[in-house]
């Protein structure tokens, strides 16, 4: 099934894939070359430190090839604006009740981030969002109860 992704999102995994393939590799490899040499490896911490960071280090180096396999990056500059939201939009949303104004980016779900405002396209809020259109009116289903916004724009940014 593809996975969707930001072309940000895409280049973020490519960056800690070579990070972890060119650099990490290396290190730990190198790590358990000298605990080796410290003798019994039974009783070696570091050696059995080392080598359990060596396996968690292949298990995401495969997690993150397997992930960039099934992407679909999807560049939404590259769309025609439609004024409707779609996955990689900005979109400011108005609260009803408070007319506090949010902005998110709507992103895949390696790429949330609440605290840089990128909701995972998985999300209660993105979900309720995708395919409404500007000047809509979206209820969201919250933990806190239901809360009201309005679509105020969309931004292919």
């Amino acid at each position: 099934m593809p996975v969707p992704m930001t072309v940000e999102g895409a280049q973020a995994l490519r960056d800690e894939l070579n990070r972890r393939k060119f650099e990490l590799r290396p290190q730990i490899t190198q790590a358990i070359a000298e605990a080796r040499e410290h003798g019994d490896l039974k009783e070696n911490a570091e050696y059995h430190a080392a080598r359990e960071q060596q396996s968690f280090n292949e298990g995401r180096i495969q997690e993150i090839e397997g992930k960039l396999a099934d992407a679909q990056v999807i560049d939404v500059t590259k769309i025609a604006h439609s004024g409707k939201v779609i996955f990689g939009v900005t979109v400011t949303l108005i609260d009803s009740a408070t007319d506090e104004e949010v902005r998110y980016r709507i992103v895949g779900e390696d790429e949330a981030d609440l605290k840089a405002r990128k909701l995972s396209v998985m999300s209660p809020i993105a979900r309720a969002l995708i395919g409404k259109a500007e000047g809509d009116v979206v209820v969201v289903k919250t933990p806190k109860g239901d809360v009201e916004y309005e679509i105020d724009r969309v931004e292919h940014l």
